[in-house]
């Protein structure tokens, strides 16, 4: 894939279920035997996170630590090639992202990065892997968000938290015009149905966001019920830890 190419994330077909760190049933999260599961199953794209290691490589894993696999250590306090020694369970071990885009070249990632060291080890590796094309990227962090698109020329993101705050202000003073300012450069809003007592996913907001040529994908919908429901609101994709359940589901609706 030519690394200047327009953008294919958003090519894969309506509705985008996108793969909670991979399909992990019989499977460790965010490896590639998890990957390879979500693909089999039919996930139209790959969520996961990526920190970085002792040595500046980009480590696809949730979590900063190993404390839920007993040991008190951080990512970035052990390299690569000690991480890939970790056995996380059936025949798993930690990967790169690097190695990620490289053993799936047509698969679409959806990545977020989970800290500030980790924003010029993702971008190297999208840019040797000439993946932009093929990737979003984003974070909760809205300035670590930004360094990263700066460094891949091209590529698509998700609005952070605090963009989707002031989105979703301007929204209910009816400002349209600043809703779109708001999320200049992203393509989605990638959100959760309801954060605490406040729902944010809502008809309105769905219009909202579709008139700003915005689509809303939310996480982490695993009930097939509440699948359904969202899709039938409007939403352009769920993010789930159950993508089996999830195409199922789909297949049935269609």
């Amino acid at each position: 894939m030519v690394e200047n190419a327009p953008s294919v994330f958003l090519d894969a077909p309506h509705p985008r279920v996108f793969a909670h760190r991979g399909l992990a049933q019989e499977a460790p999260e965010n490896t590639l035997l998890a990957f390879v599961k979500a693909l089999a199953g039919g996930a139209t794209h790959l969520e996961t996170d990526v920190h970085v290691s002792l040595d500046g490589v980009a480590v696809i894993s949730h979590d900063p630590d190993l404390t839920a696999l007993g040991r008190d250590v951080r990512i970035d306090q052990l390299t690569l090639t000690e991480l890939k020694r970790i056995n996380l369970g059936f025949g798993q071990s930690f990967t790169s992202l690097a190695d990620a885009l490289e053993a799936f070249p047509s698969a679409r990632f959806n990545i977020d990065i989970k800290t500030d060291a980790a924003v010029e080890p993702a971008a190297r590796a999208i840019r040797h892997q000439q993946a932009t094309p093929r990737v979003l990227v984003t974070s909760f962090n809205e300035p670590r968000r930004r360094r990263v698109v700066d460094l891949l020329p091209g590529v698509v993101s998700s609005a952070s938290s605090p963009l989707v705050v002031r989105a979703v202000a301007a929204m209910n003073l009816g400002l349209t015009s600043v809703v779109r300012r708001t999320l200049a450069g992203c393509v989605a809003v990638q959100v959760p149905e309801c954060a605490g007592p406040v729902r944010i996913v809502t008809p309105r907001f769905i219009a909202m966001m579709h008139r700003v040529n915005i689509e809303v994908h939310v996480w982490t919908v695993n009930d097939p019920a509440d699948l359904i429901r969202l899709l039938d609101l409007g939403v352009d994709g769920v993010v789930t830890d159950r993508t089996d359940l999830a195409v199922a589901a789909i297949s049935r609706r269609t």
